[in-house]
């Protein structure tokens, strides 16, 4: 076990991790601040602030997915670094590899998932050919950004504008 001196008080550092975790994990089951905060016995401020030290954004519930794209790592670094919630960026090979390795039935149930988990979402940012996004946009009844790599088919990897990506993020947050 980790302690702490601070002034005539010996700090048990394990403790204060435990139930920062504890607090996060409740949060995150839909607790409200002040049910939290009585369980834990602090105030309900304590627990916002708390929230305020390791938050990353504000606002709503973010998801970037497209294919083929060339500079898959660059993109996938700025979802991090603005705390997406959902990312599935493909390069051409990917995308073949994902249809080649599955059977009919897996790529079906993969893509209804994939489907039902971003109706949740208040913004959709899709990377895709024309023909891609006109469909995307009607499943997912129009909270769709699309960027167009080109038209349909594509069959190699495009770049794509990170720039672009941080304007339409910074906009709709």
């Amino acid at each position: 076990m980790k302690f702490s001196r601070i002034g005539n008080k010996i700090i048990n550092n394990k403790k204060i991790d435990r139930i920062i975790k504890r607090v996060i994990s409740l949060r995150e089951k839909g607790y409200s601040q002040s049910m939290v905060a009585n369980e834990i016995g602090v105030e309900r401020t304590f627990i916002s602030r708390l929230e305020s030290i390791g938050e990353i954004r504000k606002g709503k519930k973010i998801a970037l997915l497209g294919f083929p794209v060339k500079n898959k790592d660059d993109l996938q670094q700025l979802a991090v670094d603005f705390g997406l919630d959902y990312v599935l960026i493909l390069t051409e090979e990917e995308r073949w590899s994902f249809v080649r390795n599955k059977k009919g039935v897996e790529i079906f149930n993969e893509i209804m998932e994939i489907l039902v988990k971003l109706k949740g979402f208040d913004l959709i940012i899709f990377l895709g050919s024309d023909m891609r996004l006109d469909l995307i946009d009607k499943l997912l009844d129009g909270n769709v950004i699309g960027v167009e790599l080109g038209e349909s088919p594509i069959t190699e990897d495009k770049y794509v504008n990170p720039e672009e990506i941080k304007r339409i993020i910074t906009t709709f947050s």
